[in-house]
């Protein structure tokens, strides 16, 4: 799945991504960004996520950075 960054606070890792598909959003948690370890998104950013619904809500997890420039 395919987003973008609304906003993310790197202190706390705790974001908000809008999905492109349907433009509802969808949580950043702690630990949910892979690769970099910085583990840092910018607003803005467009990003690819695995898409989890549990009996928390909606989030993203396995955050990364698309290979195709964005």
């Amino acid at each position: 799945m395919q987003g973008v960054v609304k906003v993310f606070d790197p202190e706390t890792g705790i974001g908000v991504i809008v999905r492109e598909d349907d433009r509802s959003e969808v949580y950043v948690r702690p630990g949910a960004i892979d690769g970099s370890m910085f583990r840092m998104l910018r607003q803005g950013q467009r990003v690819v996520f695995d898409f989890r619904e549990d009996d928390d809500g909606p989030h993203a997890a396995n955050v990364r950075f698309g290979s195709d420039g964005f």
